[in-house]
């Protein structure tokens, strides 16, 4: 069975080698392309939040690319918050601001870029769903009236049900909420034999793998005349399924974003 990897590259890779594994013939086709934001104003949006950081209850970071470009472009002048660091993590557990992640991939991604554990909040391992919802649940009795949480998204999102619902939440609850863009994402451009395997890949069997309702977006608008009734995929999260099913794909498995579970619901695709 030939499974389609849509996630932007540096995340499709690591994918395409772990399903590889398992036994499947993977074809690695980003629908997303990411890169750093390129207008003057977020890049000093991004500077001026990185010399606030002491002064929020929570920074949340949507995704793992969220936290990759927000640290890589911390400003020589800025530093790493203390509450970030592993020294003294049983003194320091209880400092701010805290880091909020919505599921395991942007809690490794802080790790990677060095904040350690005892400062992330996010669901629980064995959660059913990795999303805002998700974290809300485990953050929502500690936020006070009046806290100032800083969401790191990308330029682009436009309105997202996710962090819209999110914020929604924190403003409920007094708080003040913030966003700045730290990434841009865009449609990626496609040489004419990726086009063309995309084609096959509505009618021959192949499953899609989505992970983004955005990646979905850009499919159709590469293909605007393709028809997807043939076509099958598995979508990480209800809305990312949703979509799928709008653009008219025939076949839509929905799955929890690990390793495992989205193994068997490849299997399990009629």
């Amino acid at each position: 069975m030939r499974v389609i990897v849509s996630r932007p590259e540096r995340e499709a890779r690591g994918w395409s080698q772990q399903l590889s594994a398992r036994g499947f013939d993977v074809l690695a086709l980003p629908l997303i392309e990411i890169g750093p934001v390129t207008d003057p104003l977020a890049r000093q949006a991004l500077d001026s939040a990185w010399q606030r950081l002491d002064g929020y209850f929570a920074i949340m970071f949507v995704s793992g690319n969220a936290v990759m470009h927000f640290f890589a472009s911390k400003p020589s002048s800025a530093h790493i918050p203390r509450a970030w660091s592993a020294i003294n993590s049983g003194i320091q557990k209880n400092f701010l601001p805290r880091c909020w992640a919505p599921g395991p991939g942007t809690v490794r991604a802080l790790q990677h870029a060095g904040v350690a554990a005892h400062a992330i909040d996010a669901p629980d391992a064995q959660s059913g769903q990795f999303d805002s919802e998700a974290l809300w649940q485990q953050v929502h009795a500690r936020v006070p009236p009046g806290a100032r949480v800083l969401i790191v998204r990308g330029a682009d999102e436009g309105t997202n049900a996710g962090r819209d619902w999110l914020a929604h939440q924190l403003a409920a609850a007094a708080a003040q909420v913030e966003t700045v863009a730290a990434y841009e994402r865009r449609v990626p451009v496609l040489e004419a034999q990726q086009l063309a395997l995309a084609q096959q890949a509505a009618q021959d069997g192949s499953v899609w793998l989505f992970s983004s309702s955005q990646a979905i977006r850009h499919l159709a608008q590469l293909l605007p005349a393709q028809h997807w009734g043939r076509a099958r995929a598995v979508a990480t999260h209800p809305r990312i399924a949703q979509t799928a099913r709008q653009a008219g794909f025939g076949v839509v498995c929905e799955s929890r974003p690990t390793l495992d579970d989205v193994v068997a619901s490849i299997e399990s695709v009629p």
